[in-house]
């Protein structure tokens, strides 16, 4: 008699993460909101810059959800968690939480590369799934901008003559705000009521009008994003950009 188990696929590892947050109640407010979502264990919860470093070398978590803002200064140490913890752990993925618009953040977290590292803005926190997709997004290696700033740039450069954002159709555009979210092709497609082969077309022609090069290591979905950025951030001469 055949075994009714044989053949049966072990369910999908739950992806381990770990919560930053100095707040008592947004903390565990946010961290209900994870476990109730289901896919999502967190493993364990800090409330300042050393206890994420400490918590995140002992449990070594898939990602790591952070505010940007944490004692003892209340200041980037969130940011500077994440460059700390990327080098120490470099397979681990950083999404790090803010309440600020100001894009000066989204440099200093990129400012040494883009994989595994995303940024979005407090207020995705109520939309769960969105949280737990950039979430796995930054633990397989990938990058997420939040597209309220992206699309803020975007308005404010994409007439700039000479902006490599003039050259971009508005179809294109649309879909690159969409990338900005991490969404997938197909994602994108079922958004905005296109097939994959247009939303393919479309990608193609924005790294192409965008002279982003086909490296294999070259994330060129957050790479084409970043043009918003670069396009529009104010910075000191010298400033290293995100590769």
């Amino acid at each position: 008699m055949q075994d009714s188990q044989a053949g049966a696929q072990a369910p999908p590892r739950r992806l381990r993460v770990l919560l930053a947050e100095d707040q008592y109640l947004g903390r565990e407010g946010t961290r209900r909101l994870l476990q109730e979502h289901g896919g999502v264990d967190v493993v364990a919860v800090a409330g300042d810059y050393d206890e994420v470093l400490a918590q995140a070398r002992r449990c070594r978590p898939d990602s790591v959800l952070m505010d940007v803002k944490m004692p003892p200064t209340y200041s980037m140490e969130g940011i500077q968690a994440a460059h700390v913890l990327r080098d120490e752990l470099p397979g681990i993925g950083i999404l790090v939480l803010t309440q600020h618009d100001d894009e000066g953040y989204v440099w200093a977290l990129l400012q040494h590369g883009v994989e595994g590292l995303g940024y979005l803005h407090k207020v995705r926190v109520g939309d769960v799934e969105q949280v737990v997709r950039a979430l796995h997004e930054v633990a397989h290696g990938g990058s997420v901008l939040d597209p309220r700033i992206v699309a803020r740039l975007l308005d404010y450069r994409r007439n700039k003559p000479g902006s490599p954002l003039a050259q971009l159709s508005t179809g294109e555009r649309d879909v690159l705000a969409l990338m900005a979210e991490g969404m997938s092709n197909q994602r994108i497609a079922d958004a905005l009521y296109l097939s994959m082969g247009a939303v393919e077309k479309r990608i193609a022609a924005i790294f192409g009008k965008l002279a982003l090069a086909p490296e294999a290591q070259l994330n060129r979905r957050v790479a084409a994003v970043l043009i918003y950025l670069r396009e529009s951030a104010e910075l000191p001469p010298g400033t290293p950009l995100p590769r």
